[in-house]
Parts: structure tokens; C-alpha cells; sequence
């Protein structure tokens, strides 16, 4: 018997078709689309029909497609709340209010990120949760970073004493967590070259690149550095600085990112002389966390072979990092740095005896010495990829669903921390000459 249904909310961004990448058990193949008639709409209703056509593995999704105006107030009028779980992804401006009016009205909420852009509407997130709680329903954040195996294995070391050491504090000029991500404005989703709709480039709406991919950042940061611990952003952060800068794109480059669509009047502020686009797509930040320094940069360029992605965190004995460069060939591994020589050994042996225990959770892990620091050995088994990632959190969202009581705790308190960094950085930024 299906216990859940899926409902997509004017879907404005690929990940809500990368829930649906997969079926899960006890969820309807039966799923409902609400938005209005556009693009957006016919984009995402291709990508799930892909998904019901690929040769390996297709997914049975039957679509129920409710196309027309007011799409949030027609869902809540024309759906039974029972076992409906709404996906939100894009529209970050609006997205707060859905979340809202979806919890108020008892449906589960599966939302993207950012769920906001602005750190006044911390509050408003805040009730939303608790709105959530009281109508026992649950409303969560995708952060499939969560999910990656080199944020998994990072993590483990991270926390464990005998190969990391205690976190260093660090300072404001040496941080002991450092993290940078490098994104690109031209990708392939599925295997389809991705266009970026021109609301992507409306930052009002979009939010700058730390108040949307940055959340990911920070939620690691957090996630490693304090493991299931409840923060409180009053107490437990403290906002140092921030600057942000653009990515210039020549008019020719717009073309191409957007398949030839014409700069709105909307976005005029940011087009130079020239003709060229300024898209402030690019964020530093730097503030502390329970004590611990951190800095974060978080980028947007126009194309490259890949992502990139550097984390390092610091500790007594050594420093754990996750790089995803050109020595990488662009693939996230991870590496153990010793303090010092006289370390190397110790924290050598240290590393092997972890590993051991972890080889329930990751098989076949193993560990090679270059020069003076360990890299990690990762079968291909354990990389399934960032899309793949969509469903392990939905299939843990059901899980929670299921069991309620088996949701952290920490969960709620850590969103807040998280949104507070996120938003406060940005407008930091925005008030730096």
C-alpha cells in the first residue's frame, strides 16, 4: 500500500526532477506537478519522462499535471494533506512563504536550498519549523553533501582523536577550517547540456553564491566539525567579514549560458558599457564557530572541465582535506597531512587502524603514502555521483517520516546556524565599499 505522495511546486530548478531520479517504497508512482505553464514546467516533466525512458533501471513515474496560476493556493485547496509531501526547488525569494503556508497546512515539506535570502527572515523559518512540529509533520532541507563519500570519510577522521588530534581554534588570518567551491555557469545535468534561465542571474531572487551553494559549505562545516551537537547562532557564531565580486560575462558569453535570451530591464543595474553582464556570483566569509576560525570562498566561473572544491580542517596532529583540483583529474579525494615528520609515523598507523574499523561502512577504503602526507584509496563503488545524491536524502527523509522520533535533535537548531551565515555573510558583503 503507497503511504506517501509526492507533490512538485512550480518547479524553477533541476534538483526537484532529481528527487524523482528513483522510486522508493512506500511513495505512489502516481506524483502531482502544480505550476504555472512555462518552461520551467515543460523542462521538468522532460527530465522525469527521461528518467521513465532510460535503459538502466527507469523509473515509473505517472504524472498528474495541474497547470495554471495560482499554483500554491490550488495545491493546498485541491490536495489532502495526508501523506502529501510537497517539493520545492527554486524561487528562493518566494520559497520561505511556501514552506510555510505547506507546513500550516500538513503536508511533509522537502525543500532545496536556500530556504531564505535575507537574515530578517530567520524568524519566519523558525516558526516554520515549529508550525512543522506542531502539526506533526516534517519539513527538511536537501543537503546531499551530506551524502558524498568524501564528506562521509572526512567527517570520520575529523572525529577521530588519534588521527586528527583536537580541532585547532586557528585565527582570523589562518582559519582551522578552510573551505572553497568552484562552481560553473555551463554544466550538463543528466547528460543534457543545462541552459540557465535568466532568473538565475536575479540574485534578489536566486540569492548571491554563499546564500545558495554557500549553505552547502557551511552545513558541512558544522556537520564535521561538531557532529550531531545543537548550535546556537546567538551564542555559538560570530560574523568576522565578507566581501563579494563579479563574474563578468561578455555578451557573447550570455548568449551562450542562457540560449540566447535578452538581459531583462529587471537586471539593467548590472550591465557595463560595453554590453558585458556583472553577476555577483562570487562570496568570502570569514567568522567563527564555537571558537574556531573559518573561512569560506564560494565561486562562480563561466566553464571549465569540472567543479573544483578544496577542504581543509586543521587539528593537533594533522589536517584533513578533501581537494578536487587538476591533480585530482577534478574527482574529490581525500588526504591526511601530519603536523610534522616526527608525526608522519604515528599518524600513519593511526590512519590504517581507522580505516580498518570504517571498512563496514566503507569497503574496500585503503590508504597510500605520497611524500609526506596520506591519500585515501576509494573504490568507484562508493561514488555514485551529486545526482544520485538526491535520492539517499530522499529515501532518508521517508525514513524520518516513518519515524518521526528517529530526526536529530540538532536538525533544527544547526538550519537556523546555518541560514544565519549564510544571509548575515551576504549582507556584510553588500556593506563593504
Amino acid at each position: 500500500m503507497d503511504v506517501y505522495h509526492l507533490i512538485t511546486l512550480d518547479p524553477a530548478h533541476f534538483h526537484a526532477a532529481l528527487v524523482q531520479k528513483e522510486m522508493y517504497a512506500d511513495v505512489s508512482p502516481v506524483a502531482a506537478v502544480y505550476a504555472p505553464l512555462s518552461l520551467d514546467l515543460t523542462e521538468h516533466l522532460a527530465r522525469v519522462a527521461r528518467f521513465n525512458q532510460r535503459a538502466a533501471h527507469p523509473t515509473a513515474w505517472q504524472l498528474e499535471i495541474h497547470a495554471g496560476p495560482n499554483a500554491l493556493a490550488r495545491m493546498l485547496r485541491e490536495q489532502p494533506p495526508q501523506g502529501r509531501v510537497v517539493v520545492l526547488s527554486g524561487r528562493n525569494r518566494a520559497k520561505i512563504e511556501r514552506i510555510e503556508q505547506s507546513a500550516a497546512g500538513g503536508f511533509h515539506v522537502l525543500a532545496d536550498k536556500p530556504w531564505i535570502l535575507r537574515s530578517e527572515d530567520l524568524p519566519r523559518m523558525a516558526a516554520a519549523l515549529d508550525t512543522a512540529d506542531d502539526k506533526d509533520v516534517i519539513a527538511y532541507d536537501i543537503m546531499t553533501e551530506r551524502y558524498e563519500v568524501t564528506s562521509l570519510l572526512h567527517r570520520a577522521l575529523v572525529n577521530a582523536p588519534e588521527v586528527f588530534g583536537a580541532l585547532l581554534p586557528g585565527t582570523p588570518d589562518e582559519p582551522a577550517i578552510y573551505m572553497d567551491s568552484m562552481h560553473r555557469l555551463l554544466k550538463s545535468v543528466a547528460g543534457v547540456p543545462m541552459l540557465r534561465p535568466v532568473e538565475f542571474f536575479d540574485i534578489l531572487d536566486q540569492g548571491e553564491a554563499l546564500s545558495d551553494v554557500g549553505t552547502h559549505l557551511v552545513d558541512l562545516a558544522q556537520w564535521i566539525a561538531f557532529p550531531d551537537q545543537s548550535l546556537d547562532y546567538r551564542t555559538d557564531i560570530a560574523m568576522l567579514g565578507a566581501h563579494r565580486w563579479p563574474t563578468t560575462l561578455t555578451g557573447e558569453q550570455w548568449l551562450r549560458v542562457t540560449g540566447g535570451a535578452k538581459i531583462p530591464p529587471a537586471l539593467s543595474e548590472y550591465v557595463q558599457p560595453n554590453g558585458s553582464f556583472d553577476y555577483y556570483g562570487n562570496n568570502f566569509v570569514s567568522y567563527s564557530l564555537r571558537g574556531v576560525h573559518v573561512q569560506m570562498n564560494v565561486r562562480w566561473d563561466l566553464e571549465g572541465v569540472s567543479d573544483t572544491y578544496v577542504a581543509s580542517f586543521h587539528g593537533a596532529k594533522s589536517s584533513i582535506e578533501v581537494r578536487q583540483g587538476e591533480a585530482e583529474k577534478f574527482v574529490p579525494e581525500v588526504y591526511v597531512v601530519p603536523n610534522s615528520a616526527a608525526l608522519h609515523g604515528k599518524v600513519g598507523a593511526a590512519l590504517r587502524a581507522r580505516l580498518a574499523v570504517l571498512q563496514t561502512e566503507f569497503a574496500g577504503v585503503g590508504v597510500e603514502e605520497r611524500g609526506g602526507e596520506f591519500m585515501l584509496t576509494i573504490p568507484d563503488a562508493h561514488r555514485v555521483g551529486h545526482e544520485a545524491h538526491f535520492a539517499e536524502v530522499t529515501r532518508q527523509f521517508f525514513a524520518y517520516l516513518k519515524n518521526p522520533k528517529s530526526l536529530p535533535a540538532w536538525e533544527k537548531p544547526n538550519m537556523l546556524a546555518k541560514y544565519y551565515v549564510s544571509t548575515k555573510g551576504v549582507e556584510m558583503a553588500l556593506q563593504r565599499p
